[in-house]
């Protein structure tokens, strides 16, 4: 099955099952709710969402989305004067409202499969909701592990035959390997990876980010050609020996591009709540002592408010077009697995 799966082809399904990939069903639909576009929003977090009855956090509550993953249908988007201001949209949904900030716009798209995959990989995107991940154990077969989220980016090494016997990709992510459903993903053509102005010299290239605002702006020499807000770092320490949570301020460069990077341990726990994020889309790192980068976010859609660990957070398409703007020039088509990262002296960055 191929292109996007409609509400109306959804509830004919009833529960969605793709072996251990199970959604919530959909409410009913009601005569006083505007339906267009089929719109979704998926839980990012274990807390809670709390739903109000109007668009304002003095409103009252009327009921919660207590589990992370759950799938609402978003009816409308609202951006009411109460705000807050750093992120003022909220959503409509069944029963009342809810702010935007741990609800990451979804869709259903199921990808024609790939008849083989180039011997150096093919990046590819997710775009359900999420995929469960699944290894192979010669002793115990198949298990699972961690989710894969809309969004995410991925390096396909291989075409095998999965638990349910249809054809499943098998993922390389910083030396793990793992399989998800080949329909899930979609291979990234090599046109939307392409360079943004290669024609601008290197020096005539800059990226500022204002904490204070949090707000992102390229220049090409002194002319604004983007902008778009973040979400920088934390300013706390937890861990007293650990390193702060703060973005930190200066003058840097663009040091390493990865259009998918594994961030936490580099492991697959099968704990949900685990720092474990693989695919990580469009990273950028600038700061080499901590590790510090721009990248695509998909676990919160709360921009404009610190909420990082260091790095600066951005919605994926913005962190896309970044990664394709500013210098070292990620080689397009990849050439060789050793090509899935791009190092050299790039883009100057200010952080203010």
């Amino acid at each position: 099955m191929s292109g996007d799966l409609t509400r109306r082809n959804f509830l004919k399904l009833g529960a969605l099952s793709l072996l251990g990939l199970a959604f919530n069903p959909f409410p009913p639909p009601r005569d006083d709710f505007d339906y267009p576009n089929g719109e979704i929003g998926r839980v990012t977090v274990f807390n809670k969402i709390t739903v109000y009855q109007k668009p304002d956090w003095n409103s009252p509550v009327v009921g919660y989305l207590n589990t992370k993953d759950t799938l609402v249908n978003l009816y409308a988007e609202l951006t009411p004067p109460s705000g807050p201001a750093y992120n003022p949209l909220w959503y409509r949904v069944w029963s009342g409202y809810i702010h935007s900030a741990y609800i990451q716009k979804v869709k259903f798209r199921f990808n024609p499969v790939l008849s083989q995959i180039p011997e150096q990989g093919q990046l590819c995107e997710v775009t359900i909701p999420y995929t469960q991940i699944y290894k192979y154990n010669p002793y115990r077969g198949w298990e699972r592990f961690n989710r894969l989220y809309y969004e995410t980016t991925h390096w396909v090494v291989g075409i095998d035959e999965g638990p349910d016997k249809k054809p499943w990709y098998r993922i390389n992510d910083s030396g793990l390997e793992f399989h998800v459903p080949a329909e899930h993903l979609r291979p990234v053509p090599d046109e939307e990876m392409t360079p943004i102005s290669p024609e601008i010299p290197w020096e005539g290239k800059r990226i500022e980010v204002s904490i204070q605002n949090q707000l992102l702006t390229a220049y090409e020499y002194d002319r604004i050609v983007f902008s778009a807000r973040v979400s920088t770092g934390l300013n706390v320490r937890p861990d007293p020996e650990g390193i702060p949570w703060n973005t930190p301020r200066g003058d840097f460069f663009i040091l390493n591009k990865q259009p998918s990077t594994h961030m936490g341990q580099g492991r697959l726990t099968g704990d949900p709540e685990a720092y474990e994020l693989p695919g990580v889309p469009w990273t950028m790192y600038f700061e080499p002592q901590t590790g510090v980068a721009f990248h695509g976010a998909y676990w919160h859609n709360n921009f404009g408010l610190q909420m990082s660990h260091g790095c600066v957070n951005m919605r994926p398409k913005d962190a896309k077009w970044l990664f394709r703007w500013c210098y070292p020039i990620f080689e397009v088509p990849v050439k060789d697995r050793s090509g899935w990262e791009k190092r050299g002296r790039g883009t100057p960055v200010k952080v203010i």
